[in-house]
Parts: C-alpha cells; structure tokens; sequence
C-alpha cells in the first residue's frame, strides 16, 4: 500500500506560495502540482516567475511563506548534503543550453558522471554514445559548441540532462530561438524520453502550439497565481479574457503593455532624472 501512495503523491507539490524580490511580489498564492509520470506546462506570459519557479524547486530561492515540496520533502528546509542529492534526482535543460564551450559535444555529456560517479571508460563511453544517439547526435559526439546550430546544441543539452538518468526533467522554454524544424523535433524528443524512460517533465514555455502537443496537463499563471488549469483542449476551449488574450496571442487585454510608472506628463516636467 506505501508503494501505491507514493505512485498517486504529486513529485512537486507547490502548497500557497508566496515570494518576493526586493519588495515587489512575484508569487501570492501559487498553488500547483505536477504528477508523476505526466508532462506538465506551466505558461505565462514574460515576466510571471516561470523561471523563477523552478529555481524555487531546485532549492536556489527559498519561499516567504508557502511550502515547495519535491518528492515528499519541503525544498527549503533541506540541508545542503540533502539538496545536493535531490538535485541528483532532477535534469535539467537550460534555456540557453549552457554547454561548456572548451568541451567537445561527447565531454559535455560526459561532465556530470565525472563529477558525480566513478564509471571505468569504457562505460562511460558506452553511456555518452547511448544517451547522444536517444537525441540523434552520435555522429556529432567529438564537434564543439561552437560548431553546432541552435538545435544542435539543445539536443546535447539535453544528452546531457539525461545521462544521468533523473526522474525529474526540467525545461526552461526549450523552444526559444529554434526554427519550425528544430522545435518539433525537440518536442518530439520531450514526449519520447518522458514515455520511454518514465520519467516527470515539466515544461516552462510559452509557445502555446508547441507544449499543447505535448502536454499531460498545463498551468497559466499570471498575476503571482495559476489563472487556468487543465489539458491542452481545455485551456484552448477558457473563455476568460486573461486566458484568451495569451492563448491567442492578442496585445490587447488584462495583461499591459507598459510596465507600471507615474503620470507621463508629469514626469517629463520632473526636473531631477528618474
């Protein structure tokens, strides 16, 4: 019966948390879960605190008030022996890649069992070339970073993220910068190794086609809060004006163009500079 409990506990559980940086609240109230085995979204617009989230569940920030669990423990206050191993636990794909730019494509992959393991060659040669060729770029395994494309390069981020076999895979807008080709395959490449190696991915994007392809279940936030909850085709189907105007990508709506300021009039007559 524990066993079973475990399987229907949410791997994160996000409990009313509220945050913020410098008095200015990124998060009042955010609740949210991600179950185990899905793929889930979390959208929003710029500016919302998707990436700043997943720091909070890494355990990089810790919550004002509210509770970030991960795997059953409460994130911030985890020691630091304990936050290293459940980072064990956890890949993780940059938005930017951040591969080592002195390391070829093979070593790349390669550095976190280096750091973390003691694999005979051998085996970890045969582990790199395994994980290069679930992304498609075995052949690519002894060019640099700096020979690579945008998608390339994503691709070997995310050999990277896996080669430790975690089972949690995280995504910071993995589709920013890539072409129509590049991001269906990487999308392609999230659904695949979420199925084949049973792992939980969670998604932070907002290409709104993209992740609805491949979404368990997504959450808009906005506002400090999930505005919206549910699958792809019901996000799509929300008729509330905060859903709508992101879903469809219109300027105008509840979310502003211009960040807050005083009077405009009255600050160009101000005669000190901001």
């Amino acid at each position: 019966m524990r066993g079973a409990d475990q399987e229907s506990q949410p791997i994160v559980d996000v409990q009313d948390l509220h945050y913020a940086i410098g008095g200015r609240a990124i998060f009042s109230g955010l609740n949210l879960r991600v179950r185990r085995g899905a793929i889930t979204a979390v959208m929003g617009p710029s500016g919302t605190g998707k990436t700043t989230l997943l720091r909070l569940i890494m355990g990089e920030h810790a919550p004002s008030s509210g509770r970030v669990l991960a795997f059953g423990e409460d994130v911030a206050t985890l020691s630091r022996e304990q936050l290293y191993a459940l980072r064990r636990r956890i890949g993780m794909l940059f938005q930017n890649g951040a591969l080592l730019t002195d390391l070829s494509v093979y070593d790349n992959v390669a550095f976190p069992v280096r750091e973390h393991a003691r694999l005979p060659e051998p085996v970890l040669r045969e582990l790199v070339l395994m994980k290069l060729q679930a992304v498609g770029l075995r052949g690519a395994a002894e060019l640099m970073p700096a020979e690579l494309s945008g998608g390339m390069a994503r691709r070997v981020a995310l050999a990277r993220a896996i080669v430790m076999d975690p089972e949690v895979l995280i995504y910071d807008e993995p589709f920013v910068g890539l072409d129509p080709i590049s991001m269906g395959v990487i999308g392609r490449l999230i659904e695949s190794l979420n199925r084949t190696l049973g792992i939980t991915s969670i998604v932070v994007s907002h290409d709104v086609h993209e992740i609805g392809t491949i979404a368990d279940y997504s959450y808009l936030l906005s506002g400090g809060s999930v505005v919206a909850e549910g699958s792809p085709a019901q996000l799509a189907a929300e008729q509330r004006e905060v859903v709508r105007q992101f879903m469809s990508g219109s300027p105008d709506g509840p979310v502003p163009f211009h960040y807050p300021a005083p009077d405009y009039y009255e600050q160009l007559l101000e005669q000190s500079p901001p």
